[in-house]
Formats: structure tokens, C-alpha cells, sequence
């Protein structure tokens, strides 16, 4: 029998005494949510439009929204938070970008497939299998025009490397996507090229040389290989931006509509237009941040002009933290990942703690904000139970609907017990209440030091306390063994048993 969802205060043995009293609780709950749910997925008579944004290394405190003392300007993104609710504890499945992705899209842990660590290259094949649900495909089933517009980074195919020459599929429009315009991986990976709906608008044939990063006084970094004739690494974001508002502008208030926008900013290479020049104080990087701002805010604009605002769930997030390096804040007195320790790639908090906007007028409170546990994994069940669909077995194993929490209703369906994070190198963290493991010593990410070998008698790993100790500065590992031992049989648990969230009979 699979495993149903485990109240955090209960162990596993004092479940199965109370699971035919939990189900029944459970039926009753979801009998009286009903009518909220229902409102919440009928505003104004209609289904809402969806919009997934999703930055690109962004940090929890490059917005001001959280951070008042970022040195980056964001009004647009700061509107949206004041129109919206702001999430404080949300986090990616993982601290890099692939794995991050793919649990978006699914509902699922990327360490569940055949990528257990890293992340995919602008020639691997597609990650998400073939015939597996994902929110692209939930929503196009139910009637909505899908599109993604952006950094794809899933791969393409079925054979490593990619042969750009035929057919990219599978790809976005296998998955749920009645269009798509996109780049194969990040902006820094070759083949530099925009495949529209599976196939490249212009062939990969020249070539380009890498470039250094700017922090090092190069002009903006990337690998050297193939690139389309033309194809310039500063117009990706403003081509996205142009493409995505055109799509909004096409929709009509008749027939709903999921965009998907994964932008390519402010990852590397760090390429703001001229305009933005300037604007911050945080360098290339945050003048970077200022431009992905204002593409965001075109975007909320297009909507408003269309008059298409009123009826749309905005949702607004990160695929992971910033790689922003110790030296970094050190000249710019800017923290891209504010106190939480590490960056990008790292199993600490810097790595995969993010900013989560949520926009749903007549729905969330304007200037509201969170502090439920949730994770990226969950957008897929959330959106399931605003249009009063169960997922299967098979379905969104890791995802747990928080549409209780945009609604500010109590008597939501049993929250997130748990979350599994993972570093760059694949070493899982567990996050449960306000106790964090993590399986091995080190960052197994770009902060140093990335690695340590335990010593006789020392801790084999780390464990934190967020509540009294955000910073992560106490390992606790050696003082409290029972949590290590109880968190240790849940991650082990989740990592067996193929889903991590209530199966409902």
C-alpha cells in the first residue's frame, strides 16, 4: 500500500493505528473546502489565466520587496508583491537550475529520474519522460492555450548529443505546449539559437569563442561553440520579453491561457542594455536585475492593457539562489542571497531559498505574505485543486496544493511535512519544521568549503536549527541525534517509497 501523508508530529508506527480516523478526517476537510476552492478557481465566472515566471539565478534579497537594503531597484517586481502575497519560506527542489525545472513543471524530484546531480547541456536529450503529466499538459487537457516562452534547459530528443539539423522532439510542445519559442539551455551554454516549436529559426552554423565573466573583466560569460548567424547573446532577454507580451496580446478574455517565462536573466553572461546601465549598485549584475525587473513589468503591463489582469494568477519566482561570491559582497556591499548562508549550487540556504510573488486579484489579499513551508515541486498540485482535479498516483509525487494559503483559508488540506533539497554534486539536505539535515559536510557547491571529511568522533553531516540559527552557523548534528535519526528515516523513506505526499485513495 502506498504511504499516505504523516502528520510531522506523528511517527510512522503511531500512523498506522490512526489512518482510517486521518481519512476520514481528510474527506471531510476536503468536502468542506469545496466551496472555496471552487470560488477560488471561478473568479468572476471564469478560470484564471495562468503566468509562471521563473528568473534565473536570482537571490532572495536582490528584491527589495524582501531585502530592504538591496542596492538593486525593482518596482515592478515590488508592485507585484504589494498586489500579492510574498512567500518567506519557499524553496527550489534543488540549487541549480535543471532539476529545479523539472520539478516545476512535474511535481516531481528530479532525483527521482535518471539525473540524479548537475544539470543538462544545450545537446542532452529530454529529461521529462513521455507521457507524464505535467502542468503544461494539466491545464492544455482543460481547455487553456499553453505557451512557453524562454530558457528551456530539458533537452531535447532522444539521443545525446542533439542534432539540431532534425525535429527537436521530444520538447516543450510533447509535454503540453501548443507553442513554444525558446533557448535550448542557460545563455552560457552552446548551441546559442532560438528553437521555435521544435525547430531552430535559424541553424546553428557559425561559431563563437568562450568569454570571461565579468566579475574578472570579460565581456560577459559563455562557452565557446555554436551559435545561428546573428544570434547575440545581449538581445535574448529583450527577444524573450517581445515574443512573451506578444503571445498576451494575442489571448482574449474567451478562452484561458497558461504562459510559461522562464527567463534567461540575471544568469550569466551578465548583459544589461544600455539603458540599464547604471541603475544599480551592485555592477553588471544588478544593472542585470533592473533589466529583468522591467521585463516582468511589460509583461504585468500587457496584461493590464488587455484587459486580462483582473482574471490571471501571476506567479513569480526563482530557479535558484544568485551565484554571487563572498568578493562580490565584499566590493558591492550588495548580499543577492541576504543573510542566508552560501549561494547558487550550494546545499545551505543561499543555494535554494527563493523569492516566491503570488498575484490573484479577488483572491490574495494585496500586501499579504507567508510563512508556510512550500517548495517549487507544489505549484503542480496547487493548480490541480484550483481546477478541482486530483492528481493520480503518478502524478505530482512531491507536490502539495498551498492554494489554502493564497485563499487565507484555515482548513486547508494537510500541509507539507517535509522538503528535499540537493546540492550541485547531488548531496540531499531535509527540511522539516524548523530542523535541517544535510548528508554530508561542506557546501557540495561553489561556496567554500565545498567539501569536508568528517573526522572520528565528530559530526558525519550538519544539522541546523533555522529558527534560532538562520545563518547556519551551529552544526547540531552531535546534540540532538534523535532529529538526526527521525530526519534521516523520512529522507530515506521519501527516497524508497517514489512520492513524498499523500496518495489519495
Amino acid at each position: 500500500m502506498a504511504r499516505p501523508y504523516r502528520s510531522i508530529h506523528q511517527s510512522r508506527v503511531a500512523y498506522s493505528s490512526t489512518i482510517a480516523s486521518l481519512l476520514v478526517g481528510t474527506c471531510a476537510a476536503m468536502i468542506a473546502l469545496a466551496p472555496s476552492w471552487a470560488a477560488a478557481a471561478d473568479v468572476n465566472g471564469k478560470r484564471p489565466n495562468i503566468v509562471l515566471i521563473l528568473a534565473d539565478d536570482l537571490g532572495y534579497g536582490d528584491l527589495q520587496c524582501y531585502q530592504a537594503a538591496s542596492k538593486i531597484p525593482t518596482p515592478g517586481i515590488d508592485r507585484l508583491a504589494a498586489e500579492g502575497m510574498r512567500f518567506r519560506d519557499a524553496h527550489t527542489p534543488s540549487s541549480v537550475c535543471t532539476p529545479t525545472r523539472y520539478g516545476l513543471l512535474t511535481g516531481r524530484y528530479a532525483w527521482r529520474t535518471r539525473m540524479k546531480s548537475g544539470v543538462l547541456n544545450g545537446y542532452s536529450p529530454a529529461l521529462i519522460e513521455a507521457g507524464r503529466t505535467t502542468l503544461a499538459s494539466m491545464l492544455h487537457e482543460r481547455g487553456y492555450r499553453t505557451a512557453c516562452v524562454g530558457k528551456w534547459h530539458l533537452g531535447f530528443g532522444t539521443q545525446e548529443p542533439v542534432d539540431y539539423a532534425q525535429p527537436l522532439v521530444p520538447g516543450p510542445t510533447t509535454v503540453g505546449f501548443d507553442e513554444s519559442f525558446v533557448l535550448p539551455a542557460s545563455l552560457d551554454m552552446p548551441p546559442y539559437v532560438f528553437v521555435e516549436n521544435g525547430r531552430p529559426t535559424i541553424a546553428p552554423s557559425a561559431s563563437i569563442g568562450d568569454s570571461k565573466m565579468r566579475r574578472y573583466g570579460g565581456e560577459g560569460f559563455w562557452r565557446a561553440g555554436a551559435i545561428a548567424p546573428g544570434f547575440r547573446h545581449i538581445d535574448t532577454l529583450p527577444t524573450l520579453s517581445q515574443r512573451a507580451v506578444r503571445f498576451v496580446k494575442q489571448q482574449s478574455r474567451e478562452k484561458p491561457f497558461f504562459l510559461y517565462f522562464p527567463l534567461t536573466g540575471p544568469h550569466t553572461p551578465w548583459m544589461p542594455l544600455e539603458e540599464f546601465r547604471g541603475r544599480s549598485g551592485a555592477g553588471y549584475y544588478g544593472d542585470f536585475v533592473a533589466q529583468v525587473d522591467a521585463t516582468i513589468a511589460s509583461l504585468l503591463a500587457a496584461l493590464a492593457e488587455r484587459q486580462l489582469a483582473d482574471n490571471t494568477l501571476v506567479i513569480f519566482t526563482s530557479d535558484n539562489g544568485a551565484h554571487w561570491l563572498p568578493s562580490d559582497i565584499a566590493e558591492w556591499g550588495h548580499r543577492a542571497n541576504a543573510d542566508w548562508r552560501g549561494q547558487k549550487a550550494d546545499v545551505w540556504e543561499g543555494g535554494h531559498r527563493v523569492p516566491l510573488i503570488v498575484r490573484w486579484p479577488g483572491v490574495v489579499a494585496p500586501g499579504s505574505q507567508s510563512d508556510r513551508l512550500v517548495c517549487l515541486t507544489d505549484v503542480m498540485a496547487t493548480v490541480a485543486d484550483l481546477l478541482g482535479q486530483r492528481l493520480g498516483p503518478e502524478e505530482g509525487e512531491d507536490s502539495f496544493s498551498f492554494l489554502g494559503a493564497l485563499a487565507a483559508d484555515k482548513s486547508t488540506r494537510p500541509p507539507r511535512e517535509a522538503i528535499v533539497h540537493h546540492s550541485a554534486d547531488g548531496t540531499f539536505a531535509i527540511r522539516q519544521g524548523p530542523w535541517k539535515l544535510a548528508m554530508k559536510l561542506g557546501s557540495h557547491g561553489f561556496s567554500e568549503p565545498r567539501t569536508v571529511e568528517p573526522t572520528p568522533g565528530g559530526p558525519q553531516g550538519q544539522l541546523y536549527h533555522l529558527v534560532d540559527d538562520p545563518a547556519e552557523s551551529r552544526n547540531r548534528w552531535l546534540d540532538e541525534p534523535e532529529v538526526v535519526a527521525r530526519l534521516s528515516r523520512l529522507l530515506a523513506e521519501y527516497q524508497s517509497e517514489g512520492h513524498s505526499r499523500l496518495l489519495e485513495p
